[in-house]
């Protein structure tokens, strides 16, 4: 078998884009769920869903059963949801850890820090040791993880470069908007469930040669003239505009600007497509952060939340940017869904791309194709 991810890698103005498999067939998702989801650093949630310690949440992370906790010293942790004993599920609905996590099956117990504290009758009925079972060596499994823009990053394979290391392009593009974050709350939190493959919302998040089309509202103030595209090969993609507009309430009022920004902020926003699931906005008064959790090679279901300079916002003129937002994402929905049915076209080669417009999607596309090259080897990509 010719290696079929040889001609996603060639340059923008010859390549063709990611074979159909890599949208529709099972065996090919569970490929990438290893060799992208799973030894990168992915977006896994956001440190606001756990606000308060012993806060704790149970995520299905691409069929990888995930308990995201905040532990009694405040620190977000990660941890696999399976009890070291007979590989239960300890958590099945988000909730408050008042003492510790219990097992429901023979009740052995974990603390928030996931040390196993507790292995009741293990030696027999009253009999809570036994000298072969060492709670030393059988705490939770705990998964690396990282907080950076309030998203938890995960590498579940323990593979990956440092954090810091690995999202060094992003993090030092944005070092200006190194302020703290606050979540809007209830109102600035949404989840639209899509029947696409997790690739494709990153492929249309990262470009802007959709615009007129897909979104004439926003086209509307800030065109496609206006926009750049943002390439780092190997790293992450997507869109910036030089025409951002803040809303504005009936009296006028806005929201407050983060602080120390240099005048270029003024009127400029940018849209990152940090690899492989996480798609950031930056803006001088507001951010976004939408994480894109994989429910199977065909449905998707995109987290977006919202994010202010100050804990103090006008309720109403949040609710009404969450809205406007709502809007653009949901107005996105009919054209990835459109490209997934498509890439059941059996005749289908990938398609190509513009080498003017296109080159962030291009940019996605190689990073997958390198990604997946790497796991299969060069051996087996021979066969």
């Amino acid at each position: 078998m010719t290696d079929t991810l040889a001609s996603v890698r060639q340059p923008v103005n010859t390549a063709n884009g990611l074979p159909n498999e890599h949208y529709i067939d099972p065996k090919t998702y569970d490929e990438e769920r290893r060799a992208v989801l799973f030894a990168t650093w992915a977006g896994l949630a956001v440190a606001a869903d756990v606000p308060e310690n012993g806060d704790a949440v149970p995520i299905d992370f691409a069929g990888m059963p995930i308990l995201l906790l905040r532990d009694r010293d405040g620190q977000v942790r990660v941890f696999q949801n399976t009890c070291r004993h007979r590989g239960m599920i300890l958590v099945e609905e988000p909730r408050k850890i008042e003492g510790a996590i219990r097992c429901p099956y023979h009740s052995w117990c974990y603390s928030t820090k996931g040390d196993l504290v507790s292995t009741p009758h293990v030696g027999g009925p009253g009999q809570n040791t036994h000298p072969n079972i060492k709670r030393s060596e059988l705490g939770l499994t705990e998964i690396r993880s990282y907080v950076w823009r309030d998203v938890v990053w995960v590498n579940i394979d323990g593979t990956a470069p440092e954090f810091v290391d690995a999202m060094a392009g992003p993090i030092e593009r944005w070092a200006e908007f190194e302020k703290p974050l606050y979540h809007g709350g209830a109102d600035s939190k949404f989840t639209l469930s899509v029947k696409s493959n997790w690739k494709l919302a990153v492929e249309n998040y990262c470009e802007s040669y959709h615009l007129p089309w897909v979104h004439p509202g926003l086209n509307s103030y800030s065109r496609l003239e206006d926009h750049y595209n943002i390439e780092e090969y190997g790293q992450y993609s997507g869109q910036g505009t030089l025409v951002y507009r803040q809303l504005k309430s009936d009296t006028g009022a806005t929201f407050p600007d983060f602080d120390g920004l240099s005048s270029k902020w003024d009127t400029a926003a940018e849209y990152l497509a940090v690899y492989p699931n996480v798609l950031l906005g930056a803006h001088r008064d507001h951010a976004f952060a939408i994480i894109l959790m994989p429910q199977g090679p065909e449905e998707t279901h995109e987290h977006i939340h919202l994010y202010y300079p100050s804990p103090d916002t006008d309720d109403a003129l949040r609710a009404k940017n969450a809205e406007l937002w709502k809007v653009v994402f949901e107005e996105d929905i009919f054209v990835v869904e459109g490209m997934q049915r498509g890439r059941h076209g059996v005749n289908f080669d990938g398609g190509r791309f513009s080498p003017a417009m296109d080159g962030p999607t291009h940019c996605f596309h190689d990073w997958v194709a390198a990604r997946v090259q790497d796991y299969r080897g060069p051996a087996k990509a021979a066969e």
